[in-house]
């Protein structure tokens, strides 16, 4: 037997750390603090609470990069009183400061002033897109395979970077609902030894716009109308489709977020992509053009739209709790960051895409993916602000052996990302806010500013100088120096024009339609229908079909009937021949399930030894399983209840357990819980909650299992007990088995097989 190669290694080498090391000792995530509450208020003084042993804090750093070899709660709170800003103990922060009791509060309640003046300027500027996101540590370990192309230290075999990812949505203000159809944002800040490398990308590998002088356009088109303020993060609106429509280079992105892509199951189960193309640098200078992917190892998958639509009224918070959940609870996300890899020719085009065109990607068929190292999250942020809300990324974080292209919307990135941050994080010094330290040693020169935290020392803040000793001095690639490429530049004029490779925008939109499986094509249709019922002028609706008229005919009519209006014609002569690729569809391959969530549904009656059996028997496989009863109240001599009829939708879970059909609880009836009575139409010996949870369940397309008293709930429910998907076990410790199969498709698809 061959030994096993070095990329092996290292996979094994973390999953055994993620098996074997410090994983959470909890099986049900989401308790606020590391131990109960008393009933009563305590008065006796402590020290602070720790974190939770999900948490991590950034490293602790100077503002110019050395390790203080401090502690990693440093900078949290110390002592056991209430203190002023600047460690004076209080006696009281209830009661201003008064001229007596009824008199006057006193302009020198100095306390009063501090209070009030700090909560007043709490906030900061939100981000103008991308607002809203969460955020989690981990660490990435290089292969080794990349070394060959770039001499970027952190991807060389086995080197361990911590890294601080943050995923968001595009279009919504921070206040927004996570499962909305959208864009996502994946960005990842590495802490690698040469200085900090940001990789800011999106869940889809194209974007809506070539140059970045339209990006404020497609961001104003795309956000709520200016007048009322609606609608909040969705594209389902005239201003998105009026520009999407006439400015035809977005289609691409637009069917994509029109796909099942728009609406991810969980970040966990989400792509990454670079979207631009990258150069990179090996150790003699030679160079080769890139795409970043990240792949997730739980797989792509995604929600469907009626789920959607119920998780942004039950939980808004879904992908947040999703992620922090799952950490807390020792599932880590992990991926493979894989690169495209292309020749560095004059022409910077492959098989005649144009690498420079950020609306165009290249198929894996063509270029296949190679990884060049694993990340894994493992721990969540302590604290939301200082660590989710004020990380910086900019596409200028470099490191030696990655170096940017002329991609003209990256272009634009590159001094948009580096001015936002002024404006949101109140000026220049914002490297020096702890979760964007830099793990490198700093002698940048830069001094003062707002929040300057480092004490600089010398007195020669200028090159050259002597005062200071002629430090700090300058690099060469020996020492690691950040080297631009020199990349010829062909003679040329000054024109505001697009190479005339950027004029294809129909092509790809196609061949991403073709690669699709035929329940992701429905899913397609429905998207495009749903949103353009929601545009008010029949015009744009109009002017959107004959875009979808050059993409595929079958969608064009479609959407058309879906919206009462003739199908166009192409105008642009015959639609492209192109290959479909597989590695676009979420469909048809199979993946690991761990970390899903299981609902097990319990009742009065319940068996307490079978349901702890059941549970266990989940937790061994990997899944996470929460009890559901009629009441918070623990089953008789049995586990622990985490969730109540009244309180759960079927959104929540991945698959469904039925260990016990439960009686109508005692808020059973429509005045007490409007779900009540929605699909069970009657019957009185099951909680209709119960008969609407696994109704969902079903119509999702949601792996169902029930011991054998489950029939009557399958009934009651419309299941059909000899569908694909539907389990009914004759033997207890048979269901969560099969129901770890059905996991790793994700969806029992085939239930409902589609037309298209």
């Amino acid at each position: 037997m061959s030994k096993p190669g070095p990329v092996k290694k290292i996979v094994d080498a973390v999953t055994e750390a993620v098996r074997d090391g410090d994983r959470p000792a909890v099986e049900v995530p989401g308790a606020p603090g590391v131990q109960p509450p008393p009933l009563a208020e305590p008065t006796e003084p402590r020290a602070p609470l720790p974190s939770k042993p999900d948490q991590r804090a950034p490293a602790v750093l100077s503002p110019t990069g050395r390790e203080t070899g401090a502690p990693a709660d440093t900078a949290a709170q110390s002592g056991g009183y209430l203190t002023t800003a600047n460690g004076t103990r209080l006696p009281d922060s209830d009661h201003s400061l008064k001229a007596g009791p009824r008199g006057p509060v006193l302009l020198q309640d100095h306390h009063l002033r501090e209070k009030i003046t700090h909560f007043d300027h709490e906030r900061i500027p939100e981000r103008v897109v991308h607002a809203r996101g969460a955020a989690a540590h981990g660490v990435f370990r290089g292969y080794g395979t990349a070394a060959g192309v770039s001499r970027a230290a952190f991807l060389a075999e086995g080197v361990e970077t911590p890294v601080f990812v943050r995923f968001s949505t595009v279009l919504g203000s921070r206040g927004s609902a996570d499962t909305v159809r959208d864009t996502r944002g994946f960005a990842t800040k590495f802490y690698t030894s040469e200085g900090v490398f940001d990789l800011v990308g999106n869940n889809i590998p194209v974007f809506f716009i070539q140059d970045a002088i339209k990006f404020p356009d497609v961001i104003h088109a795309g956000k709520p109308h200016p007048d009322r303020e609606i609608p909040q993060a969705q594209s389902a609106h005239d201003t998105f489709w009026d520009f999407v429509s006439l400015h035809t280079e977005a289609t691409h992105h637009t069917i994509w977020n029109m796909s099942d892509r728009g609406i991810p199951r969980s970040f966990r189960m989400m792509e990454g992509f670079g979207v631009h193309t990258f150069r990179l640098v090996d150790a003699e200078g030679d160079t080769t053009l890139v795409k970043f992917h990240w792949k997730p190892k739980a797989g792509v998958h995604s929600l469907v739209w009626e789920e959607a639509q119920l998780i942004n009224g039950m939980d808004p918070d879904f992908h947040r709790r999703d992620l922090a959940d799952a950490i807390e609870t020792g599932n880590f996300p992990q991926w493979e960051l894989g690169i495209q890899t292309f020749p560095d020719t004059p022409d910077q085009t492959f098989a005649g895409i144009d690498l420079l065109d950020p609306t165009k990607f290249v198929p894996e068929e063509l270029a296949p993916v190679r990884p060049i190292g694993l990340m894994t999250l493992n721990a969540n942020p302590t604290n939301f602000f200082a660590e989710t809300e004020q990380v910086a990324f900019h596409p200028g974080h470099l490191v030696p052996g990655i170096d940017v292209t002329d991609d003209p919307l990256l272009a634009g990135r590159l001094f948009s990302y580096l001015d936002t941050q002024i404006t949101r994080l109140g000026g220049p010094n914002f490297a020096q806010i702890p979760i964007n330290r830099t793990h490198a040693p700093v002698n940048d020169m830069l001094r003062d500013g707002f929040h300057q935290d480092a004490v600089h020392s010398g007195v020669a803040p200028y090159k050259p100088n002597s005062l200071d000793g002629g430090c700090p001095f300058l690099a060469g690639a020996a020492e690691h120096a950040f080297i631009e490429h020199p990349t010829p530049i062909a003679a040329a004029a000054k024109v505001r024009e697009a190479p005339a490779s950027f004029a294809d925008h129909f092509s790809q939109p196609r061949l991403f339609w073709l690669s699709m499986s035929p329940v992701e094509r429905e899913h397609i249709i429905a998207a495009y229908t749903f949103e353009l019922s929601k545009v008010h002028e029949p015009a744009i609706r109009e002017r959107v079909l004959t875009v979808l008229a050059e993409i595929d005919e079958v969608l064009c009519a479609e959407v058309a009937a879906g919206l009462g209006l003739p199908a166009p014609r192409p105008v642009a002569g015959a639609r492209a021949e192109v290959a479909p690729s597989a590695a676009l569809s979420q469909v048809g391959r199979r993946w690991p399930a761990t970390g899903r969530v299981l609902g097990i549904l319990t009742g009065a009656t319940s068996d307490a030894a079978v349901v702890r059996q059941l549970r266990e028997a989940a937790l061994d496989a990997g899944l996470l399983p929460l009890i559901i009863a009629p009441t918070g109240a623990p089953l008789s001599d049995g586990p622990a209840v985490q969730r109540t009829y009244a309180a759960v939708r079927s959104v929540e879970f991945d698959a469904l357990l039925v260990a016990g059909v439960p009686s109508p609880g005692a808020d059973d009836r429509g005045a007490r819980d409007a779900k009540s009575g929605a699909v069970a139409g009657g019957q009185s010996t099951l909680d209709s909650r119960a008969v609407l949870l696994v109704n969902e369940a079903w119509r999702h397309a949601k792996p169902i299992a029930g011991l054998a008293d489950a029939r009557a709930l399958w009934s009651a429910a419309g299941v059909d007990p000899q569908a694909p998907g539907v389990i009914t076990a004759t033997e207890d410790a048979d269901a969560v088995p099969q129901l770890v199969d059905l996991l790793g498709t994700h969806r029992v698809w085939e239930r409902f097989p589609a037309q298209n």
